[in-house]
């Protein structure tokens, strides 16, 4: 049975889109714990078998049961979309603990060894250092295996976010859940989320709704948060076939003898929505430089700008993606 959101009119206004990088470290987490799921993140999950051999995250992974409830505190939705690790962290760290309790509990009774277990005994002990340790292990995970490849992480994401919200103007609510996943349908002020476990009803209450983008959670739909969490439902992030894949070292020899080599090198860097310092950054140049590029290719009809908050993302044109395969 699908998981169903009733949402009225209410609800439809408070909607909102969010991108949390503590969501993407949990699902980091939980992708080490069951890498034989994740084939396609085979990448990442090579680059950073050293880093994840140095952390114990054994006290997250008991409370990640394959099918059942996950604990909501460990993951807060963020508050606005520009949130950054450090501020959803102490969000974490500023968890109740009869509240961190109650959570744990319900997701460790969905385990083998249930809350009697010598591991759910240690966690329910004294809840309120174990949210402290959550949130260690969390920002241990975080410095080590996400932040190094937040950049890009960040950009598609963004880019998500950015392309839907368009789409979510042009088309409304109902024909845009269908757009983000195959698994979501919205009919009769409801919405259904098909291949989540279990059967579950939640009247959302002018609470609204959260879209999150997720690489980590691809291709998975995921949904939760009981009260007082406000409900969201976590989908795939879109372009994702390019994510793990390095920019090439060097541009085509005809693309480079028409635009100069450092400008075609910043059009073929362009896989994925970048702004000015992440490509500046993949490339060696100084931001200044690539700037110049930037604004060149723009120009030239072979780049396009967005804003997204504080940020403006450059991506390639059709025009621009065709010139940047173009081979010597």
């Amino acid at each position: 049975m699908p998981f169903r959101l009733h949402l009225a009119e209410r609800d439809l206004l408070n909607c909102r889109f969010a991108i949390s990088p503590l969501w993407e470290t949990q699902e980091a987490v939980r992708t080490l714990a069951r890498p034989e799921r994740h084939g396609y993140h085979l990448p990442w999950l090579r680059r950073t078998r050293e880093a994840a051999a140095s952390l114990d995250l054994r006290p997250l992974w008991a409370l990640m049961p394959p099918g059942g409830h996950n604990p909501d505190f460990v993951c807060p939705m963020p508050s606005g979309p520009g949130t950054c690790f450090e501020e959803e962290v102490a969000r974490v760290r500023s968890t109740p603990a009869d509240v961190a309790r109650a959570d744990m509990a319900a997701a460790l009774a969905c385990t083998p060894e249930g809350t009697g277990g010598r591991t759910g005994q240690a966690l329910l002990a004294d809840p309120a250092r174990t949210v402290q340790h959550l949130a260690d292990l969390l920002q241990a995970a975080w410095h080590a295996l996400v932040e190094p490849e937040w950049p890009r992480l960040r950009a598609l994401l963004e880019a998500d976010v950015a392309h839907h919200s368009r789409r979510l103007a042009e088309v409304g609510f109902a024909r845009l859940v269908g757009e983000l996943s195959p698994r979501l349908a919205f009919e009769d002020a409801t919405l259904r989320i098909r291949g989540m476990r279990g059967d579950h009803t939640r009247v959302l209450g002018g609470q609204g709704l959260v879209l999150v983008p997720s690489v980590f959670c691809w291709p998975d739909v995921i949904s939760g948060y009981e009260p007082p969490w406000q409900p969201a439902v976590v989908y795939p992030v879109r372009g994702i076939g390019g994510l793990w894949t390095r920019p090439s070292a060097a541009a085509p020899e005809a693309l480079a003898a028409l635009l100069g080599r450092a400008r075609a090198g910043v059009l073929c860097a362009l896989d994925e929505p970048s702004t000015t310092t992440d490509l500046a950054r993949v490339l060696s140049l100084a931001p200044s430089s690539v700037s110049a590029h930037l604004s060149v290719l723009r120009s030239a009809g072979l780049l396009t700008s967005r804003r997204y908050g504080h940020r403006v993302l450059y991506a390639r044109t059709p025009l621009g993606t065709a010139l940047a395969g173009a081979e010597a």
